[in-house]
């Protein structure tokens, strides 16, 4: 008999082992999924720009085409040629040529100025120094005024990096420790 009652026992704790098991595993898949997608969800919303960031960097843009429809006359300043020529001119800047030939069909389909392409890559490459490859929106900056005014030059001031500022003069300096005593007049003779 008390085998059959130890028999019994053993049964039903494996049985009971196995269902926690179960129960676990199946609350394991549930949980991952869910805290994964939420882990997904913070990230996105933490990375992804606000809508009134969408807004101000959309009004920028129009800003930029508006720009340079009033600073340049002729089809260089017609918006689809403006978008498409500092497209090229970036693909160009960052060696990715095959790409900037395909965008330079389209910018020669829409009937835009070719060498109007050719004169800000030239700009962009005398501004090449002052190009911070750190800061994100300064080579969009740089092809953008060099499409505005294509003929613009460099200040030496902007190709230099910044330096620190030069400590300042010093106050009064002493006077120098190699100077004589004065002589004493001779005393005349009594």
């Amino acid at each position: 008999m008390g085998r059959l009652v130890f028999g019994f026992q053993s049964v039903v704790t494996r049985r009971l082992a196995m269902s926690a098991f179960a129960i676990l595993l199946g609350a394991s898949a549930v949980v991952a999924p869910v805290s994964t997608v939420r882990a997904q969800e913070q990230k996105a919303a933490t990375s992804g720009p606000t809508p009134a960031e969408v807004a101000r960097e959309g009004q920028k843009r129009a800003d930029e085409f508006v720009e340079a429809t009033q600073a340049i006359n002729g089809p260089a300043g017609n918006p689809e040629c403006v978008w498409l020529g500092r497209r090229v001119v970036v693909l160009m800047w960052r060696d990715d040529l095959d790409t900037a030939f395909r965008h330079l069909d389209l910018y020669d389909r829409f009937g835009c100025p070719g060498g109007h392409v050719q004169a800000t890559f030239r700009c962009l490459v005398k501004f090449g120094p002052a190009i911070d490859p750190k800061v994100a929106d300064s080579l969009n900056r740089h092809v953008h005024a060099c499409w505005i005014n294509p003929n613009a030059t460099p200040q030496p001031a902007a190709l230099t990096q910044p330096t620190a500022p030069a400590p300042a003069a010093p106050a009064a300096q002493p006077a120098p420790t190699d100077a004589k005593p004065e002589a004493k007049p001779a005393e005349a003779p009594k």
